[in-house]
């Protein structure tokens, strides 16, 4: 059993703070274009000194979505395997060291280039829109830092099971690795565009790219980085919170199951975000919906389970009733109550997510605001929040500080602000989006129909939510920096929750890693192979990018 009282030691705690002062950067810059873009959106705003719109969305997207994220998420797995799995060995930490500044070199590369105007291209660079080649290059080393750092983190867990033959893994040091398996597979498929088609096209090299293949690779990464953004927070759900609330982890089998279960059902989806294009058989397009429906079975167990832990730790504190356990949730606490309300928020984002991977119901949504607004739910509450969540103990705990009551009550008013902010902004969009506002469009490109007259409330809306959610922003980004350099010294715990003793024993197959990535890449290859030789055979004139390799 893991001794709770082990600290991070220093040396990985300073790792996992590179990964997060460049996190909370990103959070700060994209989500000041963040609030602009909402700003032009409404219709009262002009943007000053010549900065374009699509500039402001592209940075916003790249530096939240990509950056934020990857950043967050790889710090706090490096933090999690050093605490479960013991310290990292000096040639582990120097690889991760390694990786972490060519992802940094890759970001500043591509940053430059977005602030520059030479990358208006948004965060999924869609062909034929062309960014200056740094910018290609810059998310080429992002990806590549991104999977030194796996290898660092794939050989420090090999080395626990190396020395514990037979045993189970730390349930947090197997999650963290299973998300970056994830990361690995997924992370391909934009690495092939970005090396074979986009930097040869961006330096002249061919003259034309095969936009389709472009595209499929892209949602083959695209979609399972919602879950490399989930899977961190669900890590948190499963393991931190239970013992944040002093309760225990329901099931460590259902956990670790869950988790195989979203590593299996979120690659091979990608053509679900491609439904209305022609090039694919609509018969491999059936077969994704089909695959990206499943993902429903490990989520419904993730709420099972938590809900579960919560009425377990209710009852032991003597709550009856059907919900009387929900009064005795410590809702004072904002290491639970950040990632709770994350956790309600994910429920209607499930549902637009249904909605967005449906063959029909699509076509009432597709690349309509609505879109964005789901993705406003899933990754900038839900995954936020919880990322949140997760700052206000291991922050302090990789500092030697802990938060204070002020701190900790700031935390919660940040929380509500965020809630608020999103329900206007997010709310807005889907509602501007069920009545056809487009989804990447300024204020100034409406023109003067009814239908445009009919989105103007709803920007505005969007504007106001907006503008508190930056407000959001400055509070977190307030109570991050209190508790890197100006909390008081002291110990913080880093909760790891202990599985509750009725627990049936996991079973070990879970643990046998060739299976797994064995049925992921049949899986793959089943989704992917024949599209993708059809799409080659049946390129266009001129798509010189993967056809000249036949």
């Amino acid at each position: 059993m893991l001794n709770s009282n082990v600290k991070v030691d220093k040396k990985d705690a300073k790792l996992a703070m590179a990964h997060f002062y460049v996190a909370f950067i990103a959070l700060f810059l994209g989500g000041t274009a963040g609030l602009l873009q909402t700003l032009v959106r409404s219709g009262k705003f002009t943007l000053p000194a010549g900065i374009g719109y699509y500039q402001l969305l592209t940075v916003h997207g790249v530096l939240l979505a990509l950056v934020l994220t990857t950043f967050f998420a790889i710090g706090f797995l490096f933090a999690s395997l050093s605490k479960t799995a013991g310290t990292l060995s000096p040639k582990v930490r120097l690889t991760a060291w390694i990786g972490f500044w060519v992802m940094t070199i890759g970001t500043a590369s591509t940053a430059t280039t977005i602030l520059l105007g030479e990358a208006s291209v948004l965060y999924t660079f869609y062909a034929p829109l062309q960014a200056h080649p740094v910018f290609y290059i810059g998310l080429a080393l992002v990806v590549v830092g991104s999977w030194i750092s796996g290898f660092a983190m794939f050989a420090h867990f090999g080395k626990w099971k190396k020395a514990n033959p037979g045993k189970v893994t730390p349930l947090l040091s197997y999650m963290s690795v299973m998300t970056m398996i994830l990361w690995l597979v997924a992370t391909l498929g934009v690495a092939a565009t970005v090396l074979i088609q986009f930097i040869p096209w961006s330096f002249g090299w061919v003259d034309t790219i095969d936009v389709l293949i472009s595209r499929t690779l892209f949602w083959y990464f695209g979609h399972p980085l919602v879950y490399f953004w989930l899977l961190p927070a669900y890590m948190a759900w499963y393991v931190v919170i239970p013992k944040v609330i002093g309760g225990k982890i329901f099931s460590d089998a259902l956990a670790r199951l869950s988790f195989i279960l979203f590593l299996l059902f979120s690659i091979p989806v990608g053509f679900h975000h491609q439904l209305t294009e022609p090039g694919i058989d609509p018969n491999w397009k059936y077969l994704q919906v089909v695959l990206t429906f499943m993902v429903v079975i490990p989520s419904l167990m993730t709420a099972f389970s938590m809900f579960a832990s919560f009425e377990m730790y209710g009852r032991s504190k003597g709550a009856t009733g059907l919900f009387g356990w929900f009064r005795k949730l410590p809702w004072g606490d904002a290491r639970f109550f950040a990632p709770f309300m994350g956790m309600l928020i994910f429920i209607p984002a499930g549902a637009g997510g249904i909605i967005n991977a449906s063959h029909q119901l699509n076509q009432v949504i597709h690349n309509t605001i609505w879109v964005t607004g789901h993705f406003h739910l899933t990754v900038a509450t839900t995954v936020l929040l919880t990322f949140f969540g997760i700052a206000y103990w291991l922050i302090p705990h990789l500092t030697g500080r802990v938060m204070t009551k002020a701190m900790n009550k700031l935390a919660i008013i940040q929380t509500i602000v965020w809630t608020i902010g999103m329900a206007f902004m997010s709310t807005s969009m889907h509602f501007a989006g069920l009545l056809g506002a487009p989804r990447r469009s300024a204020f100034s490109t409406y023109g003067g129909s009814a239908q445009a007259a009919e989105w103007i409330p709803y920007q505005i809306a969007q504007a106001i939510g907006g503008s508190i959610l930056f407000i959001g922003i400055i509070l977190v980004l307030v109570i991050f920096v209190n508790l890197a350099f100006f909390a008081p010294k002291g110990e913080t715990e880093f909760p790891v929750g202990e599985v509750a003793e009725e627990a049936e024993k996991t079973p070990m197959i879970l643990e046998n890693w060739k299976l797994w990535v064995g049925v992921l890449a049949v899986l793959i290859l089943i989704a992917y192979t024949i599209p993708f030789v059809d799409m080659i055979q049946n390129a266009p004139p001129g798509a010189k990018s993967f056809k000249h390799l036949l």
